[in-house]
């Protein structure tokens, strides 16, 4: 079952499953009933931990999502493509230009808009990893494993800017005495890391005890996720049969997979489009910047970001055409998972965060068709 969970197809399969669902529960009869459990307070007043279940599955539960990126982060810094400033120049490069002028053009068709318009700059510049891989994995069967792997670099370091710019513009005021607290229990997990700690009496609470600092700093704390998996230890000992990044990617990725992410997937897709203004929304600035952003300046950015970057001495990978580079491009335009979070995190007016939901359902779904269309196109020049 860990093994089946693990698949890039079936998580992103679950990702899509659990988005559908959380659309149509809030727009059938059943919609009070998920907007009651959606906001059904769990947690200490005391320890200011009074969360919805919603917010419960944006703080808590994506944390294990961040955990994995993390931990893949870390393998690829130190023994994968990353690890080799000359094999991580292309798809860093085209992951920055993917977030730069996707950013660029939302905040180009929002400028002048509405008051709170222009805070949701963050929303296209992210490319949702799991259900990228998994459109690639069906669809893409027969192409370059370069293709995989630079597509997998360009989302990792995608998600690593979406979680600074998430840490640095969307997130609450800053408590200095939290974040200290929060430092010094991630010096301890990487210590622990370092003596060959494996007992979980230890990573736990420590896990546990920094989440709960970072959210109590002001910070989102799914920062805390990527921060502790970004500790772990990549280089097996000798008598080791795995290295421990190997082993909790291993361990978590199946709870990320089928359980984090579709629970987060299922509430933040739950947009009831029966209580909105769907003449208003279309033509809403936010909802146009979300989309444009997405479908053509991520691919537009990728593009533009590998072509200077080769210019200036970088290589595509063996085997690997510009046609690869424009499918990864169109891939990228997929932002659900973090484009969601940070639309939540962007809006509190429900008629803006409305149109952001909108726009990111709609975009990507037209990432998914000029995907299938470039890979066409591919195959025909193939041919």
């Amino acid at each position: 079952m860990q093994l089946f969970l693990r698949s890039e197809t079936v998580g992103g399969a679950l990702l899509i499953a659990a988005a559908l669902i959380g659309i149509l529960l809030a727009n059938s009869p059943l919609s009070e009933v998920l907007r009651a459990v959606a906001t059904t307070q769990i947690g200490s007043d005391a320890l200011h931990l009074n969360l919805t279940v919603q917010e419960w599955a944006a703080d808590g539960l994506l944390a294990i999502f961040f955990f994995v990126i993390g931990c893949e982060l870390k393998h690829e810094l130190v023994v994968g493509t990353l690890s080799k400033p000359r094999q991580a120049a292309l798809p860093v490069a085209a992951a920055l230009g993917g977030m730069i002028v996707p950013a660029l053009f939302y905040v180009a068709i929002n400028q002048g808009g509405a008051a709170d318009a222009l805070s949701g700059w963050g929303i296209p510049m992210a490319t949702d990893i799991a259900f990228a891989l998994a459109v690639l994995a069906v669809l893409g069967r027969g192409l370059p494993t370069g293709v995989r792997t630079f597509l997998l670099t360009l989302a990792v370091v995608d998600d690593l800017g979406a979680i600074l710019v998430i840490a640095l513009f969307y997130s609450a005021s800053l408590h200095v005495e939290w974040l200290v607290i929060a430092a010094v229990l991630l010096a301890l997990f990487a210590i622990a890391q370092r003596q060959r700690i494996t007992s979980p009496l230890i990573y736990v609470p420590l896990a546990l005890g920094t989440w709960y600092a970072v959210h109590s700093a002001g910070i989102h704390p799914t920062i805390a996720g990527v921060a502790l998996g970004l500790l772990m230890r990549v280089k097996k000992d000798p008598g080791e049969q795995d290295a421990p990044v190997d082993r909790a990617t291993e361990r978590f990725h199946p709870i990320s997979a089928a359980i984090a992410v579709p629970l987060f997937a299922l509430f933040a897709a739950a947009v009831d489009l029966r209580s909105i203004d769907l003449g208003a929304v279309t033509g809403s600035p936010i909802l146009l910047g979300v989309l444009v952003g997405l479908v053509l300046g991520k691919p537009i950015g990728i593009l533009l970001a590998a072509r200077l970057a080769t210019a200036l001495g970088a290589k595509l990978s063996a085997g690997m055409r510009w046609i690869d580079i424009a499918l990864v491009g169109a891939l990228g335009g997929i932002g659900f998972t973090v484009s969601l979070l940070i639309s939540e995190l962007a809006f509190a007016n429900e008629a803006s965060l409305g149109a952001a939901k909108i726009g990111v359902l709609i975009a990507s779904v037209a990432a998914v068709a000029l995907a299938a269309v470039v890979l066409a196109l591919r195959r025909s020049l193939a041919r």
